[in-house]
Order: structure tokens, then sequence, then C-alpha cells
């Protein structure tokens, strides 16, 4: 009964809160700057996460001023507004996710950088749709695994679109995202095989506890990543990330320096 409860209100407070947001996308977004839009999308992603019953630990020091390739490991549809919530990013995501009802809309119209597969010249679209948000100092979000993974552990990375952040002198930021079940590591959330989005939307809402640790490790400078190649940086944030995943799963939470 607690589960239907917590449920029901919190489902009811989120489709509202996505209305809302297609509000604002549709008639507050265009007459704002380009610098009011980021913060307005950090703080709606920040409500997000509250509505869902989310909490977020954040550790280490993110860039937040010059323009930065995120790199993230890929557990939850969540991943997206964790990072949001401290600093607004255009992410780049596989094209079947604009098709979710309202949330795939609000990403859209976020400046989520879709890649479709399949097409031979889709990661030069990417990588030009990248080279603009950087030049206008924006962060851009990558997740090189290319699907999720159940957050105990990191795929294989796919290291094509790193080479936009070589070429355009950009830092790459490796974040890594750990999930809790209250003290303790857990899958319950994660966004993986068959699962429907409307399954793990309620397995999301009914529960409590629901933690995310964000852990910003140290930036990858692009004077070596440019000397190193892009195999050899995917394989670097590969590695870093795997060993931020890797930590705690035997333990409560801790962060690892």
């Amino acid at each position: 009964m607690k589960k239907w409860l917590r449920f029901s209100w919190r489902a009811i407070a989120l489709a509202l809160w996505l209305v809302w947001g297609l509000f604002l996308l549709g008639l507050v977004f265009p007459w704002l700057s380009l610098s009011r839009r980021l913060r307005v999308h950090s703080w709606w992603s920040s409500w997000l996460l509250y509505w869902c019953g989310v909490q977020v630990d954040y550790h280490g020091q993110p860039e937040r001023q010059r323009p930065v390739l995120f790199v993230l490991n890929h557990v939850s549809w969540l991943d997206i507004f964790v990072l949001n919530k401290m600093r607004a990013t255009s992410f780049i995501a596989k094209s079947d996710i604009r098709h979710w009802p309202l949330i795939g809309w609000l990403v859209t119209g976020a400046g989520t950088v879709y890649i479709e597969r399949g097409q031979r010249q889709a990661i030069k679209q990417v990588a030009a749709q990248m080279q603009s948000r950087f030049e206008q100092s924006q962060s851009v979000g990558l997740f090189p695994e290319g699907t999720t993974s159940d957050g105990f552990t990191v795929r294989p990375f796919h290291a094509s679109l790193f080479e936009t952040a070589l070429s355009t002198q950009v830092d790459i930021q490796p974040v890594a995202l750990r999930f809790f079940d209250g003290q303790q590591r857990s899958t319950r959330v994660a966004f993986i095989g068959e699962q429907s989005l409307v399954m793990n939307i309620w397995m999301l809402l009914s529960q409590s506890g629901v933690r995310v640790e964000c852990v910003f490790l140290d930036p990858l400078k692009h004077e070596q990543n440019q000397e190193q190649g892009r195999l050899a940086t995917a394989k670097q944030a590969h590695e870093l990330l795997l060993a931020q995943v890797l930590n705690g799963l035997s333990e409560p939470s801790a962060f690892s320096t």
C-alpha cells in the first residue's frame, strides 16, 4: 500500500513538472539568453530529481566555466539530469530517445545531440554539433559505452567522438555514477535489458532511499590527450571510471581519491 501511495503522488508531481517543462521550452526559453536558459535547465533538473525521490551526492570539482567533454558511465535515464543539476549539459544520445513521451520532447528541447545509428555521416554530423557547442563555451556529455549497464561495471568504450575534443583542444572530464538503495549499492533503478520505460519509472517512484553518487574526476588535459591520441585517451578514461564504479561495491559508499 505504501508503495502505491508513494508512486501515485510522485507520478502526479512528475507529470505536472514535465508539463511545466514543456511550457518553459515553448513559451519562455525563446525569450531567454543562452546563459539564462542553462541556469533554468539546471534548476529544472534539480526539481525533477526531487520529485522522483532521488538524492544526489556530488564529489570532486566539476569544470563549471570552460568548454568540456564530460564522459560518464551510463546506468539510467536519470544520468542526464544528475549531471544537469550541477552544470547544464548538451548530451549525445541515441535517436530513439526523442520519441519517448514527454521526457524525449524535453531533452530534445534542452539541446540533446542525437546520433543516428547506421548512417555513414552520423559521426561527422554529431562532431559538428559538438564543436558548435564548444565554441559557445558549453559542456557536452558523452556515454561512450553506447548503452546502459547495471552500474556495477563499465562496458567497453566507443572512442570515435573523443576525437572532437582533441581536435578542438577541449579537456575531457570523466564522471563516475554510482547508484545506491540507502547505503548499499544497487541495480534496482538501472534501465537495462528488456525493461520498459514505464516499468523503470514504477521501480523508481515506488521506492524510497534512491541515492546517486556523482564523482567528478580530474580532467584529462587536451595537451596530453592530443599527444596520446583518442584511443589511448578513451582507454585512460575507461580505466579511471571503472576504478570508481568498482569502488565500494563490497561496503557502504566510499569516495576514493
